[in-house]
């Protein structure tokens, strides 16, 4: 299949954050032959806000996996750091999210790409602004600086993890 860049969203606010993160991308590095990590945010939750605040992250990877290996990878890794699946937006030790991968797009399930709520999610924008702020949305026509630039809030606060 040769190798192919895909783009992840990492996403954790159970036990603690950092090191979660921190842990899978690590293990997410040796499916890949080169990775970029954007810097750690922590961000307001939402949809469930009753619950901690998150760390997020994006990372851009290259890699031999088709979409649908890496999309098992993500989920075998989000177990090995403790992610037990309850309610929707729920607190979690880790979610990854894969949100694009090449220029494919697929209609799911189990996988659906461009991830659908990636163009108005702040928490995915903002680190994927550190990476790849010239990456476009294949259906929004717009680049993820573009599409940051002119996102709604909403409340949600966005700052850099020190």
């Amino acid at each position: 299949m040769g190798l192919n860049e895909a783009f992840l969203g990492l996403g954790s606010n159970l036990g603690d954050p950092v090191s979660n993160i921190r842990e899978a991308l690590g293990l997410l590095g040796r499916l890949a032959r080169s990775m970029e990590v954007s810097r750690l945010y922590r961000t307001t939750p939402q949809g469930f806000s009753d619950q901690p605040d998150f760390v997020n992250a994006a990372c851009r990877l290259w890699t031999d996996l088709d979409p649908f290996e890496l999309l098992d990878a993500a989920l075998r890794i989000e177990r090995a750091i403790g992610r037990h699946r309850t309610f929707a937006n729920a607190p979690r030790s880790l979610d990854i999210d894969v949100l694009m991968y090449g220029r494919q797009v697929l209609q799911g399930p189990p996988l659906t790409i461009p991830h659908p709520r990636m163009h108005n999610r702040a928490f995915v924008l903002r680190p994927l602004l550190d990476i790849a702020p010239g990456l476009v949305h294949p259906f929004a026509g717009k680049t993820v600086q573009l599409m940051w630039d002119e996102i709604e809030m909403d409340g949600e606060l966005i700052s850099q993890v020190s």
